[in-house]
């Protein structure tokens, strides 16, 4: 094979190689961009959009069964979690600060998590979780789908009106500036 043969090979690899990488690098990116343009766009649930809550209770985490007609009256922030979800986990240092901020405007954040108290109760003290946390398994997969959550998606959240009536939902996580802005809208 001559010198100039072998150049063109080798010039030839070297572009294909380069060619190769930039779509690996590509592809890579757009997996990565993916779940992001999930939870910018995400589904809302639309049917209950406008619909008054049904009322449920649930057990805290201390054992104590408690009602959402409880914080009627307020705007309520839904928020349905689990401690094995990085989103969720992501989320509710966000939610903290926002409930310190209004709760003296009547703005009430609750938890409910899909595990067992003993599986929250650390994490609830370890963050400081300033808002009532509820607990369960099955009752907390009803309650979800009673709010409009028919995929079971977590992290999902529900704002309710001081009407009773829900205003806004999002499956998948709900960042701070985007929860501020709906929550300002009702109080």
């Amino acid at each position: 094979m001559k010198k100039w043969q072998l150049i063109i090979i080798i010039i030839v690899l070297a572009l294909l190689s380069s060619i190769g990488g930039y779509q690996l690098q590509q592809n890579i990116q757009a997996d990565k961009l993916e779940p992001a343009i999930v939870v910018k766009n995400p589904i809302a649930p639309k049917e209950v959009i406008g619909t008054k809550f049904e009322d449920f209770s649930l057990s805290d985490v201390d054992g104590v069964q408690r009602h959402l007609s409880e914080w009627q009256g307020k705007v309520m922030v839904i928020n349905f979690w689990a401690t094995w979800c990085s989103p969720c986990r992501e989320e509710i240092p966000a939610f903290i600060e926002l409930q310190q901020q209004y709760a003296s405007d009547g703005l009430q954040f609750i938890g409910i998590a899909l595990q067992q108290a003993e599986e929250v109760r650390e994490f609830i003290d370890e963050f400081n979780v300033n808002y009532p946390s509820l607990v369960g398994d099955d009752d907390v997969i009803k309650a979800a789908k009673k709010l409009g959550n028919d995929i079971g998606a977590l992290p999902y959240t529900v704002i309710i009106d001081r009407n009773g009536v829900i205003s806004f939902t999002r499956r998948g996580p709900l960042s701070k500036s985007e929860a501020e802005l709906a929550i300002k809208a009702l109080l």
